[in-house]
């Protein structure tokens, strides 16, 4: 065996990665801490088919254990304290900061970033000792000039890296207008170098002026959630809200893995979208040993998440066959572990030669969520189009689906839009904001 005291210093040797490489090399723990879930939308196929189409949904998150010990939370906040910020809407989200602050636990890191047409560190990366002087450096805050969103970013990465280790690193990340002062092709690239750090990135829009498109995908890129804050006595809640989705979070860098068959593939276009607990198309990668990846960024303890994949099937002969098999990988932050597999999980069809449809209703659901989404996304590129018929059709089909699934917050919000296109009104931008949001999730009260 190596002699490690030649290489290491006695602190470094009882580090639990040095143990992994040198002394159990082919070792890694067996903790079980992904519950995984595939269900097909029909478990039965078609023996005289050539080609068959499946949905196959896959359930997973973390599974909460006694013996768990918490796990340090990294936030930042990353907020815009630009002219059209001034009086309540500014005084609303220092309250909501504030009391983010007093959340923290013992071990907690914070950093502030704040940004107006430019940007600064007000509070740099530190373990949270003293909440009042934090609080204090907040509620001195005053709103001027113009935004630029992306040097806020810029210096919220940069606050946030400080304190990744054996952490749950997140920002949130607010704003109320357009990133006039700065770049967006400049954000998506940081919201991309952030989730490639194992960083989260949240996005709130205030207001009716924030633009949608782009604080949708720093979120989306970023492995977080998009919140929209209508009205400024909204922010404590949903500050509130998105630190307590946050606490949930116990595995870090998630990545679905699957292994596909001969005669099984993806679809070509668009084949795998997250669909619960919001709705985001999810980039897919090939793997050097042939699987395909999805990441999946954070695992939050007993909250599902559902993933969707296309994927099509040739012809198979009777009886029951395996197609694919499924699998994810994962830091724990708590054991500071990387690369963890969970248990790799078979997925099967039954083939019939005289086939009988066995339809999955919860997958149904999820199959009506996507088609949801997918519409209203088809009915914006109409309306930017000029096309403002078929934006309006495309927003009715977007609510029968809504109403399919027994979603009447959306429907009701999707139809409305119809039916002012219809009647030759404009969309108003908290039209458009809660028609985007409704698309995605279940709208917040």
């Amino acid at each position: 065996m190596t002699n490690l005291l030649n290489i290491f210093s006695v602190e470094e040797i009882l580090a639990p990665e040095v143990i992994y490489k040198y002394v159990y090399p082919a070792w890694k723990p067996e903790i079980m801490k992904v519950s995984l879930l595939p269900t097909l939308n029909d478990g039965n196929l078609d023996a005289n088919q050539m080609n068959s189409q499946r949905q196959l949904a896959i359930s997973l998150s973390a599974i909460a254990q006694v013996s768990d010990r918490n796990v340090p939370l990294n936030l930042c906040l990353i907020l815009d304290h630009s002219g059209s910020m001034s009086g309540r809407p500014l005084e609303t989200v220092k309250k909501a900061a504030n009391q983010i602050v007093d959340r923290l636990k013992e071990g907690d890191r914070l950093s502030v970033v704040v940004f107006d047409h430019r940007a600064k560190v007000l509070v740099p990366n530190q373990i949270v000792n003293d909440k009042e002087a934090i609080k204090q450096k907040i509620n001195r805050l005053a709103a001027d000039g113009g935004t630029a969103i992306d040097e806020g970013l810029r210096l919220g990465i940069e606050e946030l890296a400080k304190g990744k280790k054996e952490t749950v690193s997140q920002a949130f990340l607010l704003t109320d207008g357009e990133n006039e002062h700065g770049d967006n092709k400049r954000c998506l690239k940081f919201a991309q170098l952030a989730a490639g750090y194992n960083l989260t990135l949240n996005t709130l829009g205030f207001g009716d002026n924030w633009n949608q498109d782009i604080l949708e995908k720093i979120a989306d890129d970023g492995g977080g959630t998009l919140s929209y804050i209508q009205q400024p006595e909204q922010a404590v809640d949903e500050f509130a809200r998105l630190f307590s989705r946050v606490q949930a979070v116990a595995l870090t860098n998630a990545y679905l893995l699957f292994y596909f068959m001969p005669k099984v593939r993806l679809a070509e276009l668009k084949p795998v979208a997250q669909v619960s607990p919001d709705t985001i198309e999810l980039p897919v990668q090939q793997e050097a040993d042939g699987r395909f990846a999805v990441r999946l960024g954070d695992l939050m303890k007993d909250t599902e998440r559902v993933v969707l994949a296309n994927i099509y099937l040739g012809q198979f002969a009777a009886g029951k066959h395996v197609i694919a098999n499924v699998q994810v990988r994962y830091d724990d932050p708590a054991q500071n572990q990387i690369g963890l597999l969970s248990e790799n999980i078979s997925v099967e069809v039954n083939v019939l030669p005289a086939y009988q449809g066995e339809a999955n209703p919860e997958v149904q659901q999820h199959i009506l969520a996507l088609a949801k989404y997918r519409q209203t996304q088809l009915a914006e590129a109409k309306l930017q189009q000029g096309d403002r018929a078929g934006a309006a059709t495309m927003l009715q089909t977007a609510a029968k689906t809504a109403l399919q699934m027994g979603d009447v917050g959306a429907a009701t919000v999707l139809q409305t839009s119809a039916t002012r296109l219809q009647s030759g009104e404009e969309l108003s931008q908290s039209d458009r904001k809660k028609t985007r949001i409704v698309s995605k999730t279940v709208l917040q009260d």
